[in-house]
């Protein structure tokens, strides 16, 4: 099981005109609202990415609006392992437990999850904050992810696990929050 102190989630190139495209989008935005303002409430830290934003644009308002007080990393590889500045943010963190979020899920949200199997992390990719533009290739990232060695979860099921318990401050602002 993830821990508090142990987990970050990553936010994956939510952008520009490819982000309008993706299958249940309404859902998909609405989870990562949700999502975002979970991993605030629960003190998590989001490492923020947008994949060469003046080609496809800077992420969208609907996701931008609430990650406030953070700043997005440009990558230019589809994995985010493959930006310097990520690995450097990520280390820093000193987490090894990652939450993946965003899109592409069968290309960028795959290849970072993948990477950071291998590179000894856990994984697991939030099902219902991930998306492509078919169903089809929603559903095969998601089984490369867990075959590779990673696991699939919701966003409910991660903040449960993460609180451990149905008490304090916190349950009670992520209970209002997924009403």
């Amino acid at each position: 099981m993830f821990s508090l102190n142990k987990t970050v989630m990553l936010l994956i190139d939510v952008q520009g005109q490819l982000a309008q495209l993706m299958y249940e989008k309404d859902k998909l935005f609405k989870s990562l609202q949700i999502m975002i303002q979970g991993m605030k409430i629960l003190g998590v830290p989001i490492i923020w990415m947008e994949q060469i934003p003046k080609n496809l644009g800077s992420t969208s308002e609907e996701i931008s609006q609430y990650m406030t007080g953070n700043t997005p990393i440009e990558k230019f590889s589809f994995s985010c392992c493959g930006e310097p500045l990520f690995m450097d943010k990520f280390e820093k963190t000193g987490r090894s437990q990652v939450l993946l979020t965003g899109i592409e899920t069968h290309i960028c949200v795959f290849q970072t999850g993948y990477d950071l199997i291998q590179k000894g992390c856990k994984v697991q990719v939030i099902t219902d904050c991930v998306s492509s533009r078919t169903k089809e290739n929603k559903e095969i990232g998601i089984q490369r992810i867990t075959r590779a060695g990673g696991e699939a979860s919701s966003l409910e099921m991660i903040f449960f696990e993460l609180m451990r318990a149905a008490q304090g401050d916190q349950f009670k602002q992520i209970v209002k929050l997924i009403k």
